[in-house]
């Protein structure tokens, strides 16, 4: 007989409320909870096929081993004590540093997995740290820092009220209002706003899908969104648009950002973002007079050498012409969980990595400087890896290196759903439940919703007999290696003694585990609308609990700075920016006379689902998609098999043609080109596309965020294939 659960989507940070039919432990059918107050608007095609990834006919169901070129399946206690005793051994060896972890987009969405990952590592005592969160949202966490005392700090939007959207390097039509922050139905919220009389300005090299709906669209150049939101600070600034309480009250550091302001052109500025001077002033004065406005930045705006201080100069506009904690601008969100608090609570070591020097960003090093960790020996040499859910090789840059320092562990175990290009090395295969499998508490990202949101997912499947939870991996793995969980000692002792009484008792929830930690996240809720939620409220509530409604006045208290203001003006940044200035304008090196580009799909989520049934109906593949003048120049139909290679790699793909892209520029969908492996039958990998990453120099750096230029990156075009 088919039943009726409810529980919310972990895709994306939308979190969409779901209504899943399921009949014999087989989900038959994924629809949006519509009595989700909150959060099914946004409900999509990833989503709509979730039970398709819990039924993959390659997925992971049991421990597996690697025995030469095979992998075998064994038992948990097997796969524990073996990796448990290597591990150990190379910490023996090399130090704590010898053992390390990397986490992607899916471990992300569960709580229970990161705080529980963590734990584990914080008993081995390692700093080597890494997440996906270093490819394209550093930029966030290093401004938040900087500006407001905090990494986690990130302002949301007050869609519904405002008059003036400035949307850099976003593309909300596909990607919904979704990215460190989330507005359920952000997009159709704004249009709204457009019918009313507000106007939607959008910055990006593409004419994008939120592009074809804008008043305005400026197709910058590619990398130079930091020089065009400079020209808008220095107009508003140079002309007195500023609003002058929140300039004298607000912030601190206004006479250095105006000498900044002071010492840029703006004709140079135009001539390097490619926007004409009389545009720029023009959107300027519109954005400072607008009577309510917000300035929003994207990923479109991270992925460069500058991705740091176009952050920066985002949140700039918003303070400087007093949008920040008002109607129509941006505000900040407490949510159900006082986030800033629990992380402050819980600081991270500043751990330094060994061979680049660098401190972490948000608890993690970046992505990039993996591979020189792995490879280069002395003291502290990266010897045993746990991939969490993640596929570092294809979502980060210059994947080859990266798999050939993969290949050189001791040790290489992969925690996921199924066997993917980052994994092929590995020689444990850990198998991952899929949400669907589990509960989940959405309360410590709370804050990233645009109103005080909760919701306890519970689990709509029963995972297969030798799936488990990711936390509880790494929970059996500190007990194994018995190094003190969080680096708490006595609390292993208290773990097992929980256990045994779990056991002797019969009940479960006894043994201590992530529903331990969600009851003790809703112990800690802040008050709402005058009331503290409680445990059995919110496990009782299917659809979800909005506890209260928007609320300014939050941001100032909020900021964790000591004097209770914004450091709008941080030296570092002041600094880069000059460093910018001075910089000849960007110039196509000899042989590579385009720009590499980059656009979402709605039916992607990175480096996964690619490959599953009912997903990309227009073809599973991304195409380098030309401006038609450069193709003609080129030579290039649709169809036609090219090269597109940059100083650092090459791939091979098919042309498609179309108006979008600025001329000079070439766009290739990213998280593409991964293969799925069989390890269980042995058939030939599944790919699809190819991973346009490998143009990208893992040593071409934003030197604030430690993000990778994914994007901007100039690249050689040819034709190799007509088409078929």
């Amino acid at each position: 007989m088919p039943r009726t659960h409810y529980t919310y989507c972990r895709y994306c940070p939308a979190a969409c409320g779901l209504k899943v039919t399921v009949e014999d432990n087989r989900v038959l059918t994924v629809f949006p909870d519509k009595r989700n107050p909150h959060s099914w608007r946004d409900f999509c095609a990833k989503g709509r096929t979730a039970g398709r990834l819990v039924e993959h006919p390659r997925r992971i169901t049991a421990p597996m081993r690697r025995v030469g070129d095979r992998y075998v399946e064994t038992s948990w206690a097997e796969a524990l004590a073996d990796i448990a005793a290597r591990m150990t051994a190379a910490v023996e060896r090399g130090g704590p540093d010898a053992v390390g972890a990397y986490y992607g987009n899916p471990a992300g969405f569960s709580a229970a997995n990161l705080v529980f990952m963590n734990a584990w590592l914080d008993g081995i005592g390692t700093g080597n740290r890494y997440a996906v969160g270093s490819v394209d949202q550093n930029a966030v966490h290093v401004v938040a820092e900087a500006l407001y005392g905090s990494p986690i700090m990130v302002p949301t939007s007050d869609i519904d009220r405002c008059e003036y959207f400035l949307l850099v390097g976003a593309n909300p039509a596909v990607s919904a209002w979704n990215w460190l922050e989330s507005a359920p139905g952000g997009w159709r919220r704004a249009l709204e706003r457009q019918r009313a009389g507000a106007r939607i300005v959008v910055v990006d090299p593409l004419r994008t899908e939120s592009a074809d709906r804008a008043d305005l669209h400026l197709a910058v150049r590619p990398g130079q969104d930091w020089a065009l939101l400079l020209a808008l600070v220095a107009v508003i600034l140079g002309e007195g648009l500023e609003h002058r309480g929140d300039c004298a009250d607000l912030v601190t550091g206004v006479p250095e950002l105006r000498a900044l302001a002071a010492a840029a052109d703006i004709d140079d500025l135009a001539a390097r973002c490619d926007i004409p001077a009389p545009q720029l002033r023009t959107v300027a004065r519109d954005f400072a007079t607008a009577p309510a406005a917000m300035a929003v930045t994207r990923t479109g705006t991270a992925l460069h050498t500058s991705g740091t201080v176009a952050e920066w100069l985002g949140h700039v506009l918003n303070l400087i012409t007093g949008r920040m904690d008002r109607p129509g601008g941006r505000r900040f969100e407490p949510g159900v969980l006082d986030a800033l608090r629990v992380t402050a609570l819980a600081p991270v070591a500043q751990h330094r990595s060994r061979v680049a020097g660098r401190l972490p960003v948000a608890g993690a090093h970046a992505l990039s400087e993996l591979p020189a960790e792995i490879t280069t020996p002395g003291p502290g040499q990266l010897r045993a890896l746990v991939l969490n859910c993640g596929n570092p090789v294809v979502s980060g840059p210059d994947g080859a290196a990266l798999d050939a320092a993969l290949a050189e562990l001791e040790l290489l175990v992969a925690i996921d759903v199924v066997q993917r290009e980052s994994h092929r090395h590995a020689h444990w295969l850990l198998p991952a439940t899929h949400w669907l499998e589990r509960a989940d508490l959405l309360a410590l990202t709370s804050g990233m919703h645009d109103e005080p949101f909760v919701h306890y997912g519970r689990a709509v499947l029963r995972p297969p007999p030798q799936v488990r939870e990711e936390w509880r991996i790494f929970l059996d793995l500190a007990l194994a290696m018995n190094v003190p969980l969080f680096g708490v000692r006595g609390l292993n002792r208290f773990v097992r003694a929980t256990r045994w009484l779990a056991a002797r008792t019969g009940r479960p929830g006894v043994a201590f585990g992530a529903h331990w930690v969600d009851r003790a996240m809703v112990a800690g809720a802040r008050r709402v609308g005058g009331r503290r939620p409680r445990w059995r409220e919110i496990a009782a509530a299917p659809h979800g609990l909005v506890l209260g409604p928007r609320e300014y006045g939050h941001f100032r208290a909020a900021l964790r700075t000591p004097d209770k203001r914004v450091r709008i003006a941080p030296p570092e940044f002041i600094a880069r920016a000059r460093e910018l200035l001075a910089e000849p304008h960007p110039t196509a090196p000899p042989g590579y006379p385009f720009q590499l580009g980059n656009r979402r799909r709605r039916h992607s989520m990175n480096s996964w689902l690619n490959e599953l049934p009912g997903l990309h109906p227009g073809g599973k593949r991304n195409d380098a998609l030309l401006h038609p003048d450069d193709a003609a120049a080129l030579g290039i139909a649709a169809g036609d098999l090219v090269r597109v290679s940059s100083r650092t790699g090459a791939v091979e793909l098919r042309a498609a043609i179309g108006d979008r892209p600025r001329r000079g520029t070439v766009v290739i969908d990213h998280g593409w080109g991964s293969r799925v492996f069989d390890p269980r039958g042995g058939a030939e990998p599944e790919v699809h596309g190819v991973n346009r990453n490998l143009l990208a120099d893992a040593a071409d750096l934003d030197p604030l965020s430690q993000t990778s230029a994914l994007n901007a990156v100039f690249v050689a075009v040819e034709r190799i294939q007509p088409s078929r």
